[in-house]
This record gives C-alpha cells, structure tokens and sequence, in this order.
C-alpha cells in the first residue's frame, strides 16, 4: 500500500501543552514548500510591549524559535524575523521577551522596521459608507517591501480598540514607522489617522500588505482586556492558515465570540483583503 499523503487544509488548528509540537502538527498540513523554498522569508511576531516583569503580551521565545526551525527545513534564501513595536523601542522589547536570544542562537536576521528610511505607501480604500479610510498613505520602512513571503505570527489576546489582536492587526498595526509616527503610534509625533477609523484602516493595509501565512498562538491567550494587562491564559491552541480572514473567523469559533461579534475589519472583503496572491 502507497505511503499516506498527508492532507493540505486551508486553516489547522491544534492544540498540545507543548507549542513545538502544536505548531508541527499545524504546519504539516500547510503547503510551505511554494512559499519558503528559495524566498526572501518574513516572520513578524507580537511584539507590541514588554519588561522584565511582564511578557505575557508578546509572542514567546520558544514560539518563535519552533516556527524558525521548522522553516528553514525548507530552504528559504533569507529567514528575517521583522519587527516594529508600538509602545516602546523594538530591541528592548526583543531582549527582555527572550525572543533576540532565539533570533541570535538560530544565526537568523533581525530587522526593526520603524527605523529610518521612510517611505510614502498609497493605501487603497473601496468607497461604500463602511469604509472611510481617512489614512490616505502610510510611512514604512522600504524594506518591508522587499519580503517575498510574509508570515504574520500573532498572539490570541483581545483587543480593547480592535476587538481582538490577531493576524491581520498584527501587521497592520506594526509596518507603519513608529520612529516617524512616535512611540506609542498615537502620540501623534506626526499626524495620523489610524485609530479614527481602525478597522478600515487594517483592511487596506491587509489588501497593501499580504500576509501569505497566518499563524495565530493562545501560548498565552489573553482574556478579560487587551492587548496588554488582560489575564494570560494557556491554552496550547495553534491556528495556521494562508487564507488570513478564515483565520479569524475559526478563531471565533474557539471563543465565545460569535461572528457578528467579532467580524472581520469593516471592509476587509471589499478591499481586497479577503483573497491571497497564492
């Protein structure tokens, strides 16, 4: 009798107390090989805030280091782990999380995207009255235009502004240039309108920036507020999927939250951001 294939899903979802074999049993079932394979390779974790005491608000050293590992089994030409925190300087919240320790012992390449240069990005809005879309253009670091696969590896935490911060939030969210924007990015060091229309604002930047992987992780989830001073919870659970907004919405189904009540960014379909490029 031939080998069994192992079957190809669009979303996974996994669950174990340990979050390398989560995340193995997870991405087993994701076609990596067209994604990674001879690409320059994007991993941008939660990295919003983090100090000694606390970083139960971040993704976790052993997180970062299981989905590294388990790429470069497929041979990308560059594995970048990109980085751009909003309340505070994305080194420090690297060194005191654990996760540069991971980035360094693995020999992989670190990139804080709120660095100087900026460049001006044209963000695309559909008109319907759901979408405002009053953040026109948007400053990004030029080098997060140069990442051929993009991987969005979120934390499972609510959202005390966007509901909840998941894949799509965790890149919007970051790419623009804090350093330019100001820590944290509504302090308004130079004039912006992200937060006046939020949910907008992530679709287009999900329909501008693709995230050809989303991988959402609850080692830990937070509940009761969000994104930081909630309560850590372990769950164990893993959701990998490259269809970005199915991702969430299976994340809704693990949750009390229904879909009405935790919809997609108000537009995303329209914008474009429900489809992927692959």
């Amino acid at each position: 009798m031939a080998a069994a294939m192992k079957s190809v899903s669009s979303v996974v979802i996994t669950q174990n107390s340990d979050i390398e074999d989560a995340l193995s049993a997870a991405l087993e079932h994701i076609p990596l090989e067209p994604l990674v394979r001879g690409k320059v390779v994007a991993v941008k974790p939660n990295d919003t805030w983090a100090s000694k005491e606390d970083t139960t608000g971040v993704t976790q050293p052993d997180t970062l280091g299981g989905v590294l590992r388990y790429l470069k089994a497929f041979g990308p030409r560059e594995l970048v782990v990109t980085g751009g925190s909003g309340a505070a300087q994305t080194e420090d919240v690297f060194r005191v999380s654990g996760m540069m320790d991971v980035v360094n012992a693995e020999g992989d390449k670190f990139f804080d995207h709120n660095r100087p240069p900026f460049k001006d990005v044209q963000l695309e809005y559909e008109p319907p009255k759901d979408v405002q879309g009053p953040q026109k253009t948007v400053k990004v670091n030029p080098r997060v235009l140069e990442y051929e696969t993009l991987i969005s590896l979120a934390q499972l935490k609510l959202h005390e502004t966007a509901t909840v911060t998941l894949s799509l939030k965790n890149i919007a969210m970051s790419f623009p240039a804090a350093d330019y924007y100001g820590h944290p990015r509504h302090s308004q060091k130079a004039p912006n309108v992200f937060f006046a229309d939020m949910h907008s604002f992530i679709a287009a930047m999900a329909k501008r920036f693709h995230i050809d992987l989303a991988i959402i992780v609850g080692h830990p989830a937070m509940i009761g507020s969000g994104p930081l001073g909630g309560y850590p919870v372990e769950s164990g659970i893993m959701i990998a999927s490259t269809r970005r907004r199915c991702c969430r919405c299976r994340w809704s189904a693990t949750t009390r939250f229904s879909r009405t009540s935790c919809p997609p960014p108000l537009g995303s379909g329209k914008a474009g951001a429900g489809t992927n490029r692959h």
